[in-house]
């Protein structure tokens, strides 16, 4: 990315420049704004749509304790970054670390060399200094003479500083080093906002070098990051519609938004005996559990499929479930081990089977390994019978679906405790229970969120309203992976706004989350550095084989991947690295596996592309977000 440093400017004046939408991050020059009052810089920080640096350097207008104040100030206000000279204290630097540590705020040592280059034995030195000083990333800036100058800074630069280190040259000669930095993976460069306010000779000029870099539009296809209407979760929603068939009388879901995976669920609950009516965007439903039915119909959601069957086990009758599209033959991993804990046979693991035999209680061990689904289906029917269950899964997998099962069964009456002991998860839950009706407002979907905020990350900033950052959705955790990859994150009451950020590697554990694995390694892709996202296992019984999909796609892409056990590992470059190289994702046919989470991470791939990526089906997001397409 493209820093543009910023001087000599009121409050006022920097947030014009910040609007421009060619500004894409922007180094605050504190020391050299004499006119921001503290207000001003908490105000300027905090409210930034793009990543500030906060820059404060020790001279003698403006002493140690000073620039100390005003930095601190900056990052507690939501700085990305923060530069400290490598001729300041240990002691300065040792807090400013800290507070930067403190803040999601990644701290720089620079180091400027005026009025020539020493040889690289001394700035390989200068880099272990700011190594030893809590450095995340280091800046090394020389004055180059000739040529000879700027390669010798450009040795700087090897695989294990990748993404770390910022090296390049002032004076004519140095030029393009601030170009080519971005070309050996610094994770962005610096320029001046116009000729008059270049600090250095051969500094460029910001507007230049944005469309040098970019060749002036650098999306070639464009990414619609205005007012995004979210859908509600159909995790949430799927289980407030069986509880709510569940229960006598007549519960109410606001905030609801169809999709086919919830419309299987309300067509599931009419066939069973529930009486369902629509306004807007409210459902109202009438409980009713039919003894009659002798089969229905699951769509294609692998969680109705496995949330119902527990529930229909409780009548004793034989009942078969059908579905369609990639759901027909999809292995339904542990459900027959499962069932037949608890007296209920399965005559296959995949869709359609029959149902035999009637749930039991007791205190029963399962396995958690296969994940949460079926699960949650016990915790849902259990209640309803005479005599109380104890439950205890071992390895369990996917938590918070469970607890989120378990937040929407209380919304309807439902006790259930639970306690962890030695890694497994034992859940008690008396019998003779009753479903009461609710009135529940669906959240927004974490798992819809997601992709937006990858894409906005990586290409454009994006503002999202209505999550609710207390929720129990497992896919929440993609606010911490993106903070982990370096996105600047502002997040209110009523919004979150990420912004186009500077990406480097990170790690993630997917085990709990596995619908982000398609846009997480996206985001890998466009993330400097090896990124490691564990989880493959968890991703075979999905609407495709996710682990072969991502991988397959990844390759086709040309972004070098490997997997390593349960770890997918891909090594990223940021989008700067990749104008710079020339190094765009491939374009060219690519098939969804028809997956709606493959189609949501292709999608964000193309933004980054050569050209267009052809999808052969992209009709499928309609199972969980039908107006995705229209945003991308």
């Amino acid at each position: 990315m493209i820093c543009t440093s910023i001087q000599n400017k009121t409050l006022s004046e920097i947030t014009s420049v910040l609007s421009n939408p060619d500004v894409e991050m922007a180094e605050i020059r504190l020391d050299l704004c004499p006119a921001l009052s503290a207000h001003d810089i908490e105000t300027l920080f905090s409210k930034a749509r793009i990543p500030l640096l906060a820059t404060c350097r020790i001279s003698p207008d403006i002493t140690e304790s000073e620039a100390t104040h005003k930095l601190e100030s900056a990052i507690k206000s939501g700085a990305a970054f923060a530069d400290v000279e490598i001729e300041a204290s240990a002691e300065m630097a040792t807090h400013i670390s800290k507070v930067c540590k403190d803040n999601h705020c990644r701290f720089i040592r620079s180091v400027h060399f005026f009025n020539g280059t020493p040889s690289v034995d001394i700035l390989q030195e200068y880099v272990l200094k700011c190594k030893r000083g809590y450095a995340d990333i280091i800046k090394i800036v020389t004055y180059a003479g000739n040529a000879d100058d700027v390669k010798t800074v450009q040795k700087l630069y090897t695989p294990s500083l990748t993404g770390t280190l910022i090296a390049f040259c002032m004076g004519e000669a140095g030029k393009q080093s601030r170009m080519d930095a971005l070309r050996y993976g610094a994770p962005f460069t610096y320029a001046a906002l116009s000729e008059k306010e270049a600090t250095a000779a051969g500094q460029w000029i910001a507007s230049n070098m944005y469309s040098a870099l970019y060749g002036g539009n650098h999306q070639q296809y464009s990414f619609n990051n205005k007012n995004i209407e979210l859908p509600s979760s159909k995790s949430i929603a799927q289980r407030a519609i069986i509880a709510a068939m569940l229960s006598n009388g007549e519960s109410v879901l606001t905030n609801y938004y169809p999709c086919e995976d919830s419309e299987s669920a309300i067509a599931l609950i009419r066939n069973l005996g529930a009486e369902v009516s629509i306004s807007g965007s409210t459902l109202i439903i009438n409980g009713g559990l039919s003894n009659t039915t002798n089969s229905v119909f699951v769509g294609e959601s692998g969680f109705l499929t496995r949330l119902i069957t527990p529930i229909l086990s409780l009548s004793g009758r034989q009942i078969t479930v059908n579905g369609e599209k990639t759901l027909v033959g999809r292995p339904l991993k542990g459900i027959i081990e499962t069932m037949d804990s608890f007296g209920v046979e399965i005559d296959k693991d995949s869709v359609p089977f029959t149902i035999k035999g009637k749930l039991s209680s007791g205190g029963k061990t399962v396995s958690g390994k296969y994940g949460s689904q079926i699960i949650s289906g016990l915790l849902a029917a259990l209640p309803l019978l005479k005599q109380p269950s104890s439950l205890t899964i071992s390895n369990p997998k996917s938590v918070p679906y469970l607890f989120m099962t378990i937040d929407v069964l209380k919304e309807f009456g439902i006790k259930i405790n639970h306690s962890f002991n030695d890694g497994n998860l034992t859940v008690n839950i008396d019998g003779r229970q009753t479903y009461k009706p609710a009135n529940l407002k669906l959240e927004a979907d974490w798992s819809s969120a997601a992709p937006m905020l990858v894409a906005g990350a990586i290409f454009t900033g994006i503002t999202l309203k209505g999550l609710n950052l207390d929720s129990v959705q497992a896919d929440k955790q993609i606010i911490d992976i993106l903070q982990d990859a370096g996105v600047s994150i502002n997040i209110s009451d009523t919004e979150i706004t990420v912004s186009k950020s500077p990406l480097h590697s990170f790690k993630a554990d997917l085990n709990n989350a596995p619908d982000l694995f398609p846009v997480a390694s996206v985001l890998a892709a466009f993330s400097e550095g090896k990124s490691e996202i564990d989880g493959l296992g968890r991703l075979s019984g999905k609407e495709s084989d996710r682990a072969k999909a991502i991988t397959e796609m990844l390759a086709k892409l040309g972004v070098k991947c490997s997997q390593n056990g349960d770890t997918l590992v891909v090594q990223g470059h940021s989008l700067s690295y990749r104008h710079a190289n020339t190094d765009m994702l491939n374009a060219g046919s690519y098939t969804s596996s028809n997956d709606h989470r493959m189609v949501m991470a292709l999608k964000i791939a193309e933004l980054g592309a050569s050209g267009k990526i052809e999808i052969d089906n992209t009709e499928c997001v309609a199972k969980s977000f039908p107006k995705f397409n229209f945003y991308f």
